[in-house]
Formats: structure tokens, sequence, C-alpha cells
């Protein structure tokens, strides 16, 4: 008796021994998080771009996570990349910051009903001015970026979210005057027009 008992102790220890420890709290790679302790340098690696693809089947704009502080998740800052479906890189736009921390992450982001341009929201990843978000106007036939608070004389966008009517009519929202972030009020642009009206410094 005291042999099996003594046979059964020594499996149960080697079980003990092979048993799988509990794994490792996955590092976060996505949600715009600033973290407490640097993630491993070698973590995030399959981290996949979004991708929205015009209607036409003939352009490609890839938002990519930035990746520069371990001390924040990956997608917390943001670079938008337009291609042509056979790979060509036509431009691009960076949103980061030199230590990964000031910069401005993708909030929305849609093309226009005729594919002729590529809007994008913005909020700062540090979570400055918070009320604010920043939109960004590709332009395909001038193949350029703008800012489309240049084309609204500078006032700035209350809200992350934004509309299409007509081909490429954009509808935001900003203040109604100077200050007043509480009520926001809709502003619609043509943005062939408006891109047209641009300074070249401004595209």
């Amino acid at each position: 008796m005291t042999v099996r008992f003594g046979c059964f102790g020594a499996v149960a220890a080697l079980a003990a021994t092979l048993a799988p420890l509990p794994a490792a709290a996955e590092t976060p790679c996505s949600g715009h998080q600033l973290l407490e302790q640097p993630r491993p340098e070698t973590s995030c690696q399959t981290l996949a771009p979004e991708i929205f693809i015009s209607p036409d089947k003939t352009l490609h704009a890839l938002v990519l996570p930035v990746d520069v502080s371990l001390y924040a998740t990956p997608d917390m800052e943001s670079r938008v990349v337009i291609r042509s479906s056979d790979g060509n890189t036509l431009n691009s736009e960076d949103h980061s910051s030199p230590r990964g921390e000031q910069g401005y992450h993708v909030y929305s982001a849609k093309w226009s009903p005729d594919a002729g341009f590529f809007v994008y929201s913005l909020t700062s990843a540090a979570g400055h001015q918070p009320w604010s978000f920043p939109i960004m106007v590709y332009s395909r036939s001038r193949k350029a970026f703008a800012k489309f608070n240049d084309m609204i004389g500078g006032e700035p966008t209350l809200s992350g979210d934004f509309d299409f009517s007509g081909p490429h009519a954009l509808t935001a929202k900003t203040w109604k005057k100077q200050g007043d972030i509480e009520n926001p009020v809709p502003i619609t642009v043509d943005l062939e027009k408006a891109f047209a009206k641009l300074k070249p410094a401004e595209q």
C-alpha cells in the first residue's frame, strides 16, 4: 500500500511539473490606448492596416498604425497612404509625432460617392482639445491632401462624423460663432470647387 501511494505521489508531482503555465496577459495592440508599462518591442507585428477601397475599385486608402511609442498601442497615431489598385503609391500623410504621443489617429474615413475624394477625420492621441476633429481631404485628380478647415475659412470641425450629399459635397459640423462648441452647426462644401480655390501651399 505504501508503494502504491508513493508511485501515485510521484506521478502527481510529474504531472504538476508538466502542466501548462497560465497564459500571460495578452499585449494590447489596438484601441488607441496609453499603457502604464512598455510593451515588448516585438509585439503587435501582425497588426494589419485598415483598407478603404474607392467605389470604382481603382484606389485604395490605407490607415496604418505608426507604432512609435511602446507606452501606447500601435494605433495611437496614424499614417494614411493612397495607392492605386496595382500597388503604386500615389501619396501619403503622416499624423505621428516624434515620441508617439502628441500626434493624431484616424477617427472616421470614407470615399466620396464619385471616388474623387478620400476624406477622414482625426482625433488627438493625447486628448488635447477633445472637441476638435480635424478633417483631411485627398483629391484624386490632384494627388494631394488638404485640410478641410482651409476650405471653411480656418474654422474648426467639432465632430468626427461627416456625410456626403451628391457626388462630392461634404457636410461636417463647425461652430456658429467662435468658441461655441456646445452648439455645432452643419456646413456643406463642394470639394471640387473648394480644392480649386486653395493656394498651392494649402494642398
